[in-house]
């Protein structure tokens, strides 16, 4: 665990979050604004952006070569590089008459690269802290991977929309905003290069090709072979099945024209309302939802957390029915939303750390993520066709009728009744 000279983690943990945060938040979030700027339609764009969720879903079967091969700290500076590389190319190909193709193409290797970022990061803050130091600076990373989504969807989006009332031009406000975020994350790569400490468990695992295959292996099966595994792995996936299909449309409704059943809210709006004041919501939600988890233990809070994701996203229902045009309106019904999301969720992440306990956990809690990723990617490739059929208020109506499955799969996970308690 030892490093020297010692490194504060005041130093890296931080930034290295800011850095695991913000392509995420431009993946799942920013590019569904971007590309609907750019007169891609709801159907299309849901599809695309819920496709590129496929890393997150995937990175369980490259996860172990994180361990494995070279150190984590490499890893991480690497990954970071080709992320800003990646934007980079997203910001030279925006302006250009086959955008669509060759930004998809950078998204696709930012996703990639960030997706093993995640892996890297997280093993990494494992080794390179005390148990101490992981407890104490876990709200601290949580809320800078926070931060980082309120910058990129807030933000970025505002200054999006600002440039191209400017400009007349979204083409070149999104080029610039892509470019302005590539140098921010090029820097982060070189600053971590430099300053991530060197932990002496930091080591690969093995060097040989042999090695590697029953490393990767008995990594891989151990995670198959944990009691009531299959019922656990449902949980996972129908957990927000609701949520999977309101989150990629969300945006678009707000953004969407009162004649197409929206809001008809700018970018800057929508980065304040659902991106700043809704983010901020969410993290409340989230530390309040740590807080009581803590002194009750996890098991506990199944039920209230579940209602908590869920009943809130009639909002949406409303606000489709009225279609209010007050901002003050819209931002408290997002913000309720929101906190309701961030307070259920605390469960479903302290329940992935449950799952991933004993050895090898920073694969098999890759693995939790994985299949926490599927459940958001496969509802969400249907999500902007259904809502094209279906109209709005029909839409998110049966988003509530969508969360029923975790209810019923609720009932019969393993949990131990103390786990989380402090």
């Amino acid at each position: 665990m030892a490093d020297a000279p010692k490194t504060s983690p005041w130093r890296w943990v931080p930034t290295l979050y800011l850095a695991e945060g913000l392509p995420y938040a431009l993946v799942m979030s920013v590019a569904l604004v971007f590309y609907q700027n750019l007169g891609v339609p709801n159907a299309e764009n849901t599809f695309l952006i819920s496709l590129l969720y496929l890393p997150w879903v995937i990175k369980p079967l490259w996860s172990p070569a994180v361990d494995i091969l070279k150190t984590r700290r490499a890893w991480i500076w690497t990954m970071q590089i080709l992320v800003g590389a990646a934007l980079a190319g997203v910001a030279l190909t925006v302006p250009t008459a086959y955008f669509l193709p060759a930004t998809l193409a950078f998204f696709w290797l930012l996703a990639f690269a960030s997706a093993t970022h995640d892996v890297a990061a997280d093993g990494f803050y494992l080794l390179a802290l005390t148990e101490h130091d992981q407890a104490w600076f876990n709200g601290i990373r949580t809320t800078f991977y926070r931060l980082a989504g309120i910058l990129a969807k807030g933000q970025l989006l505002i200054l999006a929309g600002f440039l191209a009332a400017q400009a007349n031009n979204f083409a070149a406000a999104w080029s610039l905003v892509f470019c302005l975020v590539a140098s921010i994350i090029l820097l982060l790569g070189i600053y971590h290069r430099w300053i991530l400490p060197r932990p002496m468990d930091d080591q690969p695992i093995v060097a040989g090709s042999k090695n590697f295959l029953g490393a990767f292996s008995k990594t891989f099966a151990a995670f198959f072979q944990k009691p009531d595994i299959g019922i656990a792995l449902l949980f996972l996936l129908v957990y927000r099945f609701g949520e999977a299909q309101l989150m990629p449309v969300t945006q678009l409704f707000l953004l969407d024209a009162h004649a197409h059943g929206g809001l008809g809210l700018t970018n800057a709006q929508v980065g304040f309302t659902y991106n700043t004041v809704g983010v901020i919501a969410l993290i409340a939600g989230g530390l309040l939802g740590g807080f009581v988890i803590a002194q009750r233990g996890l098991k506990f809070w199944l039920w209230p957390m579940l209602l908590a994701i869920h009943l809130p996203d009639a909002v949406f229902v409303w606000l489709a029915a009225a279609q209010p045009q007050n901002l003050f309106t819209i931002g408290a019904g997002i913000a309720i939303e929101q906190f309701g999301y961030g307070f259920g969720f605390a469960f479903f992440m302290l329940y992935m750390l449950w799952l991933a306990r004993g050895a090898h956990a920073t694969a098999h809690y890759a693995l939790c993520t994985g299949f926490m990723a599927l459940g958001m990617m496969v509802p969400g490739l249907w999500s902007g066709w259904l809502q094209e059929q279906l109209g709005y208020k029909i839409f998110f109506g049966w988003v509530i009728l969508a969360t029923i499955p975790s209810f019923i799969i609720a009932r019969k996970i393993p949990l131990e009744a103390e786990f989380g308690k402090r």
